[in-house]
């Protein structure tokens, strides 16, 4: 039996041999499987913290700039104790007014500036000849001729300046004239006491701040005694040629009533039209319209039938619409009588027109 039994272990020890090496192969296996799977495991681990890492680099920029515009927000937002002035809000609000055009009517704005200017082409048909209604010669005797026509007509300013320059032709002899003198002079134009001292005091401040010339710019212009914004463009306009507005009693009331704005203040007036035409035809356009309103749209009773602009006009029939007796209500050299100017251009006298008597004349 052992004889038996050690051929069985013999034979088991090979087979035992045998399987050794299998396992030493599968162990190798095993490890080579083990070293593979390391570096794939590292690089799975390297790749998640990749793709975790990578997301929190770009989160941190785009915080940031969440954080920066937040911050730039917190900055231009006011706090809510903060109240801004009054007066900042009105002086911000200005400009967006004074430039915008908005249509009293339901016409939009497009329609509003053709309806405009063809009114502004209309009348420079009818009044070619259309100039300022005050005598004078040089930039000085405007501009005080221009003062004195407050709240009278250019006719009685023009019989009562050429006395006045007559005596005092120059800044220099203004500024030193006696007022009482003055006065005298300037009684036939109404408030003459307040004239007199506009007059006088402009004329030293243009002595002593100018030079004794009459400023060129609307900054210097209004800082004269009696000088505002019309008077200003009175000057420009027609002394240096430099466009600008005049915005008298005339001109208010019919752009109101041809319906181009429906502003009140003076500024803004200036302003709303402005706007509707070019720089360059700002001048000739106040002298149009003031022309129409001395001679035909007037006041209280236009003569709407012999108006060449009816078919343009929303206000049309608000006076005498039959043709025979609107003509009889027409005024100056379109209703056969003298203009405002003693000395008038020479176009206008050429037109027709007639130079107005001097004053005390019969």
């Amino acid at each position: 039996m052992r004889s038996a039994g050690k051929p069985a272990e013999k034979e088991a020890a090979p087979a035992a041999r045998k399987t050794a090496p299998g396992k030493k192969a599968a162990s190798a296996k095993k490890a080579a499987s083990a070293k593979k799977t390391a570096p794939a495991k590292k690089a799975a681990l390297s790749g998640t913290v990749a793709k975790k890492s990578t997301p929190a680099k770009k989160t941190a920029p785009a915080k940031k700039a969440a954080l920066s515009k937040k911050a730039a927000v917190a900055k231009k937002v006011k706090p809510a104790d903060v109240v801004l002035p009054a007066d900042a809000a009105v002086k911000k609000a200005a400009p967006v007014k004074k430039i915008a055009v908005r249509p009293p009517g339901g016409e939009s704005p497009t329609a509003l500036v053709r309806r405009a200017r063809r009114i502004n082409r209309e009348l420079a048909e009818v009044y070619p000849y259309a100039h300022p209604e005050l005598d004078f010669e040089n930039p000085f005797q405007l501009l005080v001729a221009t003062v004195l026509s407050a709240q009278t007509t250019d006719l009685r300013v023009n019989q009562t300046t050429p006395a006045l320059f007559a005596r005092y032709p120059t800044p220099e002899d203004l500024a030193a004239a006696n007022p009482e003198e003055v006065e005298q002079i300037l009684r036939p134009c109404g408030f003459f006491r307040a004239k007199t001292r506009s007059v006088i005091g402009l004329s030293k401040s243009l002595v002593e701040n100018f030079g004794g010339e009459v400023p060129g710019r609307l900054e210097d212009l209004v800082t004269l005694p009696g000088v505002g914004r019309k008077t200003a463009f009175v000057v420009l306009g027609n002394a240096y040629g430099r466009p600008g507005i005049t915005v008298d009693t005339h001109f208010q009331r019919l752009v109101r009533r041809w319906q181009w704005t429906d502003e009140t203040d003076p500024d803004k007036i200036e302003a709303a039209v402005g706007a509707l035409f070019p720089k360059s035809e700002w001048t000739d356009l106040s002298h149009h319209v003031i022309w129409h309103g001395r001679r035909i749209c007037h006041a209280r009773k236009p003569a709407c039938g012999a108006c060449p602009i009816a078919p343009l006009c929303p206000a049309y029939g608000e006076g005498e619409t039959d043709p025979e007796k609107a003509r009889k209500l027409l005024k100056y050299e379109k209703g056969g009588f003298p203009g405002q100017r003693l000395n008038p251009p020479r176009a206008y006298l050429d037109a027709g027109g007639k130079p107005a008597p001097p004053l005390g004349a019969a």
